[in-house]
């Protein structure tokens, strides 16, 4: 089964269990600070979970691109990726554990859908703790399927919980499936969830049915959710026997283009592992750019946030293809827009957008490689006086701060003149980078708008003021390109080319605070999107909707000031927001320019 085929399945036997298909979302989060992309098929529904009525109803099904940026040092191995696809299930207080884990157990071993063995599948159940006890319903529900007990483990939180989001909400217990590749146990204590290789998790089912509060106690729900999730590339690893998600068809066309660009060319995959590793690094890394480059909201290519890591992202490819004799990354795109088009039509719509800022990126990288080369060129004279012939990692690590130069190139250049690099200095100074970086990042984007509360609100609906404002004083063409909201200030990316005045930026401020002042109520329908459209909602161009959407309306009658199609949450009056001021307005990336504000 390949990967379209069981995506398709999937769709299909929960569509046919009364699940309504809905659409998956950007890989750029609006409104959550918390990340710098969607990690999981559940994060676009979190507000959802937390009790807010979704258009399309209490059942839903999707599919939904991912991307998370632990594990990128890892990847090159046999299973690490940056980007991945997650299907998922969900139930808004409709079914719960009984019903999510019958369905997931059908879909799994049915010879109409996936058909694996049922002696192949093993699950994981909460073992309880002082906050909630052992989940003993999942495990009996298991049971009555024919689980056996000795494919049924117990596990601690850290396995077995999810939630809640932020510091406080919805959370409970999960129950996951794996599958038994059939290599011997690691002893007496192997069961489900060990980790020694012997049984791949294959799909999650969390049973949202507490609220953790600020005080750290859990209170049961009224209620109850399901969120299930399912990695696509994991699975079609197992259903088709292979030992690496980079032997499935998923890769198949990405590894040729990558293979074919080697000079020379004509390398079978497979056959180095060494090569292998860097082209594995490739796929992952350009299918991942890719991807972020052509969503709706893409970001470009920078040195923070999102699109550091689309630069790391597409620099560490560069590097690897010039291991490998690969003169353009280009190629490799194409390839990987013309394998998943038909699922992602956004590739295709913004393909040239993609192809020119890899090349744009690619070529940057490759002055930044070039002012590396010369700069360890000015250091040279120096190290060779030395009896130790011993770079030090203090440089090597100034090297790679100030110019981006990779600590590998550095020790390529030493070998070649017959000196060593001091890694154990490189890595000590590293480390403190990272460290310094993971604090100011925490500070950057601590919180989210599902533990922030009222003034994220207040922050949320002002995007709506400063989006239509912006159209009367700019142009219909300054159109949202996302947003991001802490407690403290909200950023708002619009496209326009060309710095705004300080006259615009007054007006802007100005149209924003009479509609405060006004006190315009604002109230949420459902309507069709074509219906929205008709009423003069605002829809951002790009963004997926489901059949019924939301439309937020700000101001009254036919004379209202603002109408989005919008998912929530907002202000009931705008005269609760406090004053808005524009602290600045600077460029966000090529035609995108961004406004930082604050309510006060």
């Amino acid at each position: 089964m390949n990967s379209d085929e069981l995506r398709s399945k999937f769709i299909e036997f929960f569509l046919s269990r009364g699940h309504a298909q809905i659409e998956g979302k950007s890989l750029i989060p609006e409104n959550d600070p918390t990340v710098l992309f969607t990690t999981a098929g559940m994060h676009p529904l979190v507000p959802y979970l937390l009790g807010e009525h979704h258009p399309a109803g209490t059942k839903l099904v999707d599919y939904q691109k991912c991307i998370r940026t632990g594990d990128i040092d890892s990847v090159g191995d046999s299973s690490h990726l940056t980007f991945f696809e997650m299907l998922g299930n969900w139930s808004l207080g409709d079914y719960f554990k009984e019903g999510a884990i019958k369905m997931s157990y059908e879909f799994l071993t049915s010879s109409q859908w996936l058909g694996i063995p049922p002696e192949k599948i093993g699950v994981t159940v909460f073992e309880g703790d002082e906050n909630a006890p052992r989940d003993d319903e999942s495990a009996e529900v298991w049971r009555s399927l024919g689980i056996p007990e000795d494919r049924i483990s117990y596990r601690p939180k850290e396995d077995n919980w999810w939630g809640p989001a932020g510091n406080t909400g919805p959370c409970g217990p999960d129950s996951e499936m794996f599958y038994d590749i059939g290599r011997e146990s690691c002893g007496p204590g192997c069961g489900p969830g060990c980790s020694c290789g012997k049984w791949l998790e294959i799909w999650n089912d969390v049973f949202m049915q507490y609220n953790k509060t600020s005080a750290g106690s859990y209170e049961p729900l009224s209620r109850k959710c399901v969120d299930t999730g399912m990695g696509i590339e994991r699975t079609v690893t197992i259903l088709n026997g292979k030992k690496s998600v980079y032997d499935t068809e998923v890769f198949a066309p990405i590894i040729a283009s990558v293979t074919g660009a080697m000079n020379p060319g004509g390398y079978t995959y497979g056959s180095d592992d060494g090569q292998d590793r860097s082209i594995r690094i490739i796929c992952d890394h350009i299918r991942s750019a890719t991807f972020i480059l052509g969503d709706p909201k893409a970001v470009s290519p920078s040195n923070a946030g999102a699109g550091y890591v689309l630069r790391r992202l597409i620099r560490r490819a560069v590097r690897h293809g010039r291991k490998l004799g690969i003169e353009s990354l280009l190629p490799i795109a194409r390839a990987v827009v013309n394998k998943f088009a038909q699922a992602y039509p956004e590739l295709k719509e913004n393909e040239n957008y993609i192809i020119q800022e890899l090349k744009n990126e690619e070529q940057k990288f490759l002055e930044t490689l070039q002012k590396g080369e010369h700069e360890f060129e000015k250091l040279l004279p120096n190290i060779l006086k030395g009896a130790s012939r011993v770079l030090s990692g203090r440089l090597a690590f100034k090297l790679y701060d100030t110019y981006g130069f990779p600590i590998e190139l550095t020790e390529e250049l030493a070998a070649e003149k017959g000196l060593s690099v001091n890694k154990e200095e490189f890595d000590e100074a590293f480390k403190k980078h990272q460290e310094l970086s993971r604090a100011q990042g925490s500070q950057v984007f601590k919180g989210g708008l599902v533990d922030q509360g009222e003034m994220a609100v207040k922050y949320h609906t002002a995007t709506h003021l400063l989006h239509r404002a912006l159209h009367m004083v700019l142009g219909d063409h300054a159109a949202q390109k996302g947003s991001n909201i802490t407690a403290e200030r909200m950023r708002f990316d619009f496209t326009h080319n060309e710095p705004m005045t300080s006259d615009q930026v007054k007006q802007v401020e100005v149209i924003v605070n009479e509609q405060i002042q006004k006190n315009l109520p604002v109230t949420m329908e459902l309507l069709t999107l074509e219906e929205a459209k008709a009423s003069g909602a605002i829809a951002l161009f790009g963004e997926k909707y489901e059949s019924q959407v939301k439309v937020y309306t700000i101001g009254e009658g036919t004379n209202f000031f603002s109408k989005e199609v919008c998912g929530g949450p907002h202000v009931e009056r705008t005269g609760t927001m406090g004053r808005f001021t524009i602290q600045k307005e600077q460029s966000s990336s090529a035609g995108v320019r961004r406004i930082r504000a604050v309510l006060e």
